[in-house]
């Protein structure tokens, strides 16, 4: 069984084109894409995908890896500023609830945290209670806990 075959070293690669050949070359000469799979020593799913796609496209090329790395919100950069600079207190959540109430935008919370992340912004709660209040937040110790109850007594 030959050894796995991986561009680079801990950085995610496709598998090589002529490995995928190879594979494809064993179907095409009768052996199903599991036993492919195996005898190339990659996963059976692996071989079944690239015999699909070999059937349906005519080839088992590698498909583009990684996907569109540029923010839906990239063009709405300065709204989303004096928003934040407009209300510091808003959670993620709202502003992405008033970017699409207000501009349209419609976005998930990732995005918006990613922008946020990226354009170095801090999002601060203030404290929604007043500091620690003076009195007595809890009963005594020893207090019963249904306050004016009696304690329990022994009946023989």
């Amino acid at each position: 069984m030959a050894a796995t075959y991986r561009l680079g070293g801990d950085v995610p690669a496709p598998y090589s084109q002529d490995l995928r050949d190879r594979v494809i070359a064993a179907v095409a000469a009768g052996k199903s894409a599991r036993a492919a799979a195996i005898w190339f020593g990659i996963s059976v799913s692996t071989g079944i995908r690239w015999v699909q796609r070999w059937r349906a496209e005519g080839h088992a090329a590698a498909r583009a890896m990684g996907g569109d790395h540029s923010s839906r919100l990239r063009d709405h950069r300065e709204t989303v500023l004096q928003l934040v600079a407009r209300l510091p207190d808003l959670t993620l959540a709202e502003i992405r609830e008033r970017l699409r109430a207000e501009h349209g935008v419609t976005v998930g919370l990732t995005t918006v945290w990613r922008f946020v992340e990226a354009n170095k912004l801090t999002l601060k709660k203030r404290a929604c209670m007043p500091p620690n209040r003076t009195a007595r937040t809890s009963p005594k110790r020893g207090a019963s806990s249904s306050g004016g109850s009696r304690p329990s007594t022994l009946t023989t």
